[in-house]
Parts: structure tokens; sequence; C-alpha cells
């Protein structure tokens, strides 16, 4: 089975990026990404909702639906991480540049 998806995406500077389902498997999703930094990095929080209708059925549809995307989106984020980690130590070992040691 294939679903579908359409959702707009909304940018909110400096540290928010926003998405709402407008066509998709579920009635409703909201989610959000979210940066925030200190002296010692940077952070970025997800945080989402979904909600669907037809009550009981509605509901286990909804928790079927999520349970992978939540595995999607924190292997998406480890990624993230992982290649964030690494250009840092390429940049406090290196000159600064991350351009040609990136790839």
């Amino acid at each position: 089975m294939t679903a579908t998806t359409v959702e707009t995406v909304r940018f909110e500077r400096p540290d928010r990026v926003s998405f709402r389902l407008v066509r998709g498997p579920v009635p409703h999703v909201l989610e959000t990404f979210e940066l925030s930094s200190d002296s010692g990095g940077t952070e970025l929080r997800y945080g989402g909702e979904i909600g669907a209708d037809l009550w009981a059925l509605g509901a286990w549809w909804a928790g079927r639906v999520a349970r992978p995307w939540e595995r999607t989106v924190e292997h998406s984020l480890d990624a993230v991480r992982t290649e964030a980690e690494r250009r840092a130590r390429v940049l406090a070992q290196g000159d600064g540049s991350v351009g040609a040691q990136a790839r």
C-alpha cells in the first residue's frame, strides 16, 4: 500500500520549521522542528501531533501510521546528528573550511 501526502511548510526564522498535513492517510498532522543554541552547541527538537476521526478505528489507524513515521524521523535526525558532529570535528581539526572535506 502506498500513501500520498501533501504538506505545507512554514519557515519561522530563525529557529522553527513547521509542517501541516493537507492531504494524507489521517485527517490531522502538525510537526515542528525547533533549533536552540547555547555555548555547548545546537539542539534540534522535533514535535508532532496526529489526529484521527472514526473513534477507536481512527485511533488504531493513527497509531499504526505514527509508529513507523516516528522511526523514520528518528533515523533521519540520527543521520543529521552524525553529519553535524562529523563536520564539527573537521572544522575543529582543520582550517575552518568544510567544503571538499564534507563529502
